[in-house]
C-alpha cells in the first residue's frame, strides 16, 4: 500500500475540497503520483469520466489538478437529490435506486466493502491518495454507518488532517468540539488542523492554536488566508450564495472593456450542473447573475435555463413565478441545457422521474423530451455555429427535435446527431461544458 491521508472539515463547505485540489496540484508539480477520492459525494453537479461513468464535479477538478484523468473510483458513490429527503444513489458510475435518506442509511454499511475496494485500488497504483469526507466527521447520530469519514481511515489505516473555516466564527470552538466528540479510536486518527479562510493578520490568532493544542493535543499544522475567485468547481449550491461580482473577471481585476453583458441565470430549485456557467463568471465584461421570479429577470442580453434534477417539478415552480411568461416575452437570447432544454421544449413526458406523464413545455423550441429509465453518460464533441465543442451528456430524458417552421440545428455531435436546436433567438442543447 502507498501513502495516503484524510482531510475532515468541521462543517461543510470549510474548504475540504479546496484543500485537497491543492495538495493534489502541489505533489503533482513535486512529482508525487496522487489522486484524489472522496468515497460519498452529495452534488447534484457532477461530470462524466472518459469510460462514461457519472462522478461528482470536484473529483474531476481534483484529478485535473493532480494532471490524472478522472475515473470512477475516485468518487464510488455520488448522491444526488431528488428532494427534500431522497436522492438518486449513483454507484460506481451508475444510477442504482432513489432512497430516502432513512433508507439510504440502513443501506450504507453494505456498501462499506465497495468504497474500501475503490480506494485500495487507487493507493496500488498511485504514490499517494488524498481522501476528503464530508461534512463533518463528527456526526454522532450517523457514525455507527460512516462511509466516507473517519471509518474509511480507519480501515485504511491514514491519519486525518480537520479543517476550519475561520471566517464562519467559532472556528476554535468547532475544531475542539469535533475532535471531543469523537470516539477514541477515531480521535487518535486526527494528527493536525488547518485553520482556513483567514482574512486579515495571522498574528491576530494569538496563541490560540496553542490553547487548542493543550486542551485536545492536536496542533494546528497551518493557517490558509481567503482566497477569493478561485473560480473552482463548486460541489453543491451552497456556492450560488456566494457573492458574484459584476463584470467576471474583468470587473475582479478592473479590466473589463465596453458593456457589460448581463447573463439572467433563472435558480431552479432542484438547479444541476450550474458549474456550465463558471466560465462566463470569469469573463471580462460579463456579468452572470441568478433570478428566482419575474420581477429579478429585468432585461438581461441573455436567459440560461440551465440543468435540473427535477425537470417537471421545476417547470412548474417556473410557472408558479411568472418566470415562464417573463421569459418568452424577453428580447433576450435564451439558452437551454440538458433540463433547461427540455423545459423549453412543447412537451416533456415522464414516467421515470416524477411519474407525472405528459406535461406541456413552454413551446419555445419544437423538441419533444420523453424520459428513459437508463441514464446516458458519455463525452461528446461537435459543432456549434462553425466552432468545435466539447463537453459530456448525463440525463434520463431524451430530446427529440420536431422540426418546423423557423427551426433549425446550431449544434451536431460528432456522429452527425443534431443535439441543439434552434427557432429565432431560442437556442437548446443537452450538452454539459458547452462554454
Amino acid at each position: 500500500m502507498r501513502g495516503g491521508l484524510m482531510v475532515c472539515g468541521t462543517t461543510s463547505d470549510s474548504g475540504k475540497s479546496t484543500l485537497v485540489t491543492g495538495l493534489c496540484r502541489l505533489l503533482a508539480r513535486r512529482g508525487v503520483s496522487v489522486a484524489p477520492f472522496k468515497a460519498q459525494n452529495m452534488s447534484l453537479n457532477s461530470m462524466v469520466t472518459p469510460s462514461g461513468h457519472e462522478i461528482g464535479r470536484a473529483q474531476g477538478v481534483q484529478a485535473a489538478a493532480a494532471g490524472v484523468q478522472a475515473e470512477v473510483a475516485m468518487n464510488p458513490i455520488l448522491l444526488k437529490p431528488t428532494g427534500e429527503r431522497a436522492s438518486q444513489v449513483v454507484v460506481l458510475g451508475r444510477p442504482t435506486e432513489v432512497l430516502s435518506a432513512a433508507e439510504y442509511h440502513e443501506r450504507k454499511p453494505q456498501l462499506l466493502g465497495l468504497v474500501l475496494d475503490a480506494l485500495a485500488d487507487l493507493r496500488a497504483r498511485f504514490d499517494v491518495v488524498l481522501c476528503e469526507g464530508a461534512g463533518s466527521p463528527a456526526e454522532i447520530n450517523l457514525l455507527d454507518h460512516d462511509i466516507v469519514n473517519l471509518r474509511v481511515a480507519s480501515e485504511a489505516g491514514l491519519r486525518a488532517l480537520v479543517v476550519g473555516d475561520i471566517n464562519l466564527g467559532g472556528v476554535f470552538a468547532a475544531l475542539y468540539g469535533t475532535v471531543a466528540l469523537l470516539p477514541d479510536r477515531y480521535r487518535a486518527l486526527v494528527g493536525g488542523f488547518v485553520i482556513n479562510k483567514l482574512r486579515g493578520d495571522p498574528a491576530l490568532l494569538l496563541d490560540g492554536c496553542e490553547q487548542l493544542r493543550a486542551r485536545c493535543g492536536v496542533p494546528t499544522l497551518g493557517v490558509l488566508p481567503w482566497v477569493g475567485g478561485l473560480a473552482l468547481d463548486a460541489e453543491d449550491s451552497l456556492a450560488l450564495d456566494a457573492p458574484r461580482a459584476p463584470g467576471g473577471g474583468g470587473a475582479a481585476g478592473g479590466g473589463a472593456v465596453g458593456d457589460i453583458l448581463d447573463v439572467a441565470v433563472v435558480r431552479f430549485p432542484r438547479i444541476a450542473n450550474f458549474t456550465d456557467l463558471d466560465p462566463l463568471t470569469v469573463e471580462p465584461g460579463v456579468h452572470v447573475r441568478f433570478v428566482h421570479d419575474a420581477a429579478g429577470l429585468g432585461r438581461p442580453d441573455l436567459v440560461i435555463l440551465p440543468g435540473t434534477k427535477a425537470t417537471v417539478a421545476d417547470l412548474a415552480w417556473l410557472r408558479e413565478r411568472g418566470l415562464d411568461a417573463a421569459v418568452a416575452r424577453s428580447d433576450a437570447a435564451v439558452l437551454g441545457i440538458c433540463g433547461g432544454y427540455q423545459v423549453l421544449g412543447r412537451v416533456v413526458e415522464d414516467d421515470v422521474e416524477s411519474s407525472a406523464g405528459q406535461v406541456a413545455g413552454l413551446g419555445l423550441l419544437p423538441v419533444a423530451t420523453r424520459f428513459a429509465p437508463d441514464k446516458v453518460t458519455r463525452l461528446r464533441s461537435g459543432e456549434a455555429l462553425g466552432h468545435a465543442v466539447h463537453g459530456y451528456q448525463v440525463h434520463h430524458g431524451r430530446v427529440a427535435p420536431e422540426g418546423g417552421p423557423g427551426a433549425e440545428a446550431f449544434l451536431t455531435l460528432e456522429d452527425g446527431a443534431v443535439d441543439g436546436v434552434q427557432r429565432g433567438s431560442v437556442f437548446g442543447t443537452t450538452l454539459h461544458g458547452l462554454f
